[in-house]
Parts: C-alpha cells; sequence; structure tokens
C-alpha cells in the first residue's frame, strides 16, 4: 500500500459520526468527510493502522478495494479480476463476502459474490478455498449500477478490546460508551460517576480515555494476515502509544446494586489494566455518592427496552427523579434512555443531546437540566 493513497472508511453506529471524525483529526488524518455511517478520509500503512489502534467510537476500519460502473455478471467478473488482490489477499485466503444490491441489474447477492469468488482466485492463481483458516471479510454494495468492494482491515468489530469477558443482561458496546463520553466533552479531566454502572463499561472506557491508552493495544487485526504487513511499523506505533499514555487519574467510580455485575465490573477493570482506577460500591441508585472535590460527569445507562416488564419504565423513571435529585446540580447529569421511555415518566426537566442507538433500539441521550 503506497503512503496516502488510499481511500479507507471508518464505520461507526449512527450518531456518532461527527465524534469519530474528530478522533481522526486528533491522529492527523487527512481529507477526513463525515458521512451516514462513518467517516471517509485517506492515509497509506501508518493512518490505516493508527485508525485500528486509537480509534474509541469505530467499528471497523474498510479500505474501499475498487469501485466501478457494472451492469451484468460477465463485465463484474472482468473488472473485478484487474482489481489487486495480491496487495492484500495470500492464496489460500477464505473470502467471506457481504453484498448488498438496490436498483441495479445485478440483483442476486449471491450471484455477487460467487463471480467475486472466482475474480479472486483467477487473480491470485490458486483457488483460495482449500485448507486454510485465514478468513477475509469483504463487503460490496451495488447501487444504481455501481459497484463498491470495500475490505475490513480490522477482523473482529474494534468494540472487542479484550476486556469484556464479564457482561451483563444487555451490555452496553465499548464504541458507544466512549462516544457519549466524547461526545459530552469528557476527557478525563473530572471525575466520572456511573449509579447504575453494571459491568462497568463507561468507567473502564473513561479510564482508558483518561490514561491516554489506545484500546487497540491487546488485540490483533485482519491487516496483520496481509501480505504487505510491517511488524516493524506496528511495534514502533505501540511504543510510541505508550510514551503518550498519562499516569493520573480523576476519581472514577459506580455504583451497582447486584454484588456479581460488581464483581464483573472489578474483573473486566482489572483485564483492561485499569482496576486501580476504579471505586465500586454495592448500593441502590441514588443511596451513595462519592465524595469529591469538584464537580464532574454522572452517567448511567438505566434498564429500558427489553430489559423491563410492562409497567417498569414509570418505576425507572422515578428512580432517575430520586437519582438526579441528591446529585449535586453542578455536576453533569446525564443518561442513556430508549425512545421513548423512562425519560417519559420523569418529573426533571430534560434536554436531548443526542440520538442514538443501542443494541438495536433508538435511543436518546439526555441531560438533566
Amino acid at each position: 500500500m503506497k503512503q496516502k493513497t488510499e481511500t479507507l472508511f471508518a464505520v461507526t453506529a449512527p450518531g456518532l459520526e461527527s465524534v469519530c471524525a474528530v478522533e481522526l483529526a486528533a491522529l492527523g488524518m487527512d481529507e477526513i468527510q463525515p458521512e451516514a455511517g462513518g467517516v471517509l478520509f485517506r492515509g497509506g500503512l501508518r493512518e490505516l493502522y493508527l485508525a485500528n489502534l486509537w480509534l474509541r467510537t469505530a467499528s471497523r476500519v474498510l479500505v474501499r478495494f475498487g469501485e466501478f460502473g457494472c451492469r451484468d455478471f460477465p463485465g463484474l467478473y472482468r473488472k473485478a479480476v484487474r482489481l489487486p488482490w495480491g496487495r492484500y489477499l495470500k492464496p489460500g485466503t477464505r473470502l467471506r463476502i457481504r453484498a448488498t444490491c438496490r436498483r441495479s441489474r445485478l440483483g442476486h447477492t449471491g450471484r455477487i459474490a460467487e463471480t467475486l469468488e472466482q475474480a479472486m482466485e483467477k487473480a491470485l492463481g490458486a483457488a483460495t478455498q482449500t485448507g486454510c483458516d485465514k478468513e477475509q471479510l469483504l463487503l460490496v454494495t451495488v447501487e444504481d449500477d455501481l459497484c463498491r468492494l470495500s475490505l475490513d482491515s480490522s477482523g473482529a468489530l474494534l468494540h472487542r478490546r479484550g476486556y469484556r469477558q464479564d457482561i451483563g443482561a444487555a451490555p452496553l458496546r465499548e464504541t458507544l460508551a466512549a462516544g457519549i463520553l466524547m461526545l459530552l466533552g469528557w476527557r478525563g479531566e473530572t471525575p466520572l460517576f456511573d449509579p447504575m454502572c453494571g459491568s462497568g463499561t463507561f468507567l473502564v472506557e473513561g479510564a482508558l480515555l483518561a490514561l491516554n491508552r489506545p484500546p487497540g493495544a491487546a488485540r490483533t487485526f485482519a491487516f496483520m494476515d496481509w501480505p504487505r504487513y510491517r511488524p516493524g511499523l506496528w511495534q514502533a506505533l505501540l511504543m510510541e502509544a505508550q510514551r503518550q499514555g498519562r499516569e493520573a487519574c480523576p476519581v472514577l467510580a459506580g455504583g451497582d446494586r447486584d454484588p456479581a455485575v460488581l464483581e464483573a465490573a472489578r474483573r473486566n477493570a482489572d483485564r483492561a489494566g485499569v482496576g486501580h482506577c476504579l471505586i465500586l460500591r454495592q448500593a441502590e441508585a441514588g443511596d451513595w455518592i462519592p465524595s469529591v472535590d469538584r464537580p464532574g460527569l454522572a452517567i448511567c445507562n438505566p434498564p429500558y427496552g427489553t430489559r423491563l416488564g410492562r409497567g417498569e419504565e414509570k418505576a425507572i423513571g422515578r428512580t432517575l427523579d430520586r437519582l438526579y435529585e441528591k446529585i449535586p446540580r453542578p455536576w453533569q447529569r446525564v443518561f442513556l434512555a430508549a425512545d421513548p421511555g423512562p425519560a417519559d415518566a420523569m418529573v426533571l426537566p430534560l434536554r436531548r443531546l443526542a440520538a442514538l442507538q443501542n443494541g438495536g433500539i433508538r435511543a436518546a441521550l439526555l441531560e438533566v437540566t
């Protein structure tokens, strides 16, 4: 891959595109362009590696592998076979294709996948499906007879940092937790309190952000199996990230009524290397507020949607009212809730900060004013 010649795309959850764009700018990326579902940018190997290592809000980093007009399957094969497959795939790699098609003569996604597999095998000069344990995801969209192919450089989704092996009934994705903190402008300089902390995702992501530790440092990526992978460059970026780390952490406190869930939060934090940063206490929401010398951010992800039975949303709304009445007003008081959801039963005045999605559920980020 030549330096600064590739079109790259960071995939995000809806509502996090602007935050991801800010992250990319901080990493020094070029030609940043947010759009629905992610952010376009340009770069070479260093930029590709940096994006996977550092992005807290992206779920994948894609390389735009090819784009061309196509109206029939023979044409698809002819154009696809000329793509630089060997730059990214070794002979023997299994190709996993996800194809979508809208307003196109190529209306059969299964045949699109078969045609692209044949083109790859022809280009690499070998049958690629036999006896190989390496797999590469190729995302294909065909719309108005324009075919766009994107190779996934990340492998497992980027929210899988590796630390969260103990999870609750309805976990908050790490990318969404980090994205919410960044949307709120929290950068690890003031206290963070989660009174319904569950398995601790807000707190662990807050600690990683405060200590300036890259979320991808302890995992592997799909690009490590590409022919032009440069392990020396990757190690240099890891060493550079280590030098950029910080030692100090603000108060990061969490409470939960369930002792088993709190123990899961402790284990997750220890695996992330930030267990020493967290203060965790068993308590009902509102029964304990950490003693700090300055106000900070109080944030939680209360039960909603399928986590609640009939009529329970009103009870959660009343709990949130009691909780945020007890937290001093200088604190910023925020929660994530289904839209509509428990917030509809609350008395305290609220301000909508962002529209998001959590596990496929439409949600709103709300602030108590």
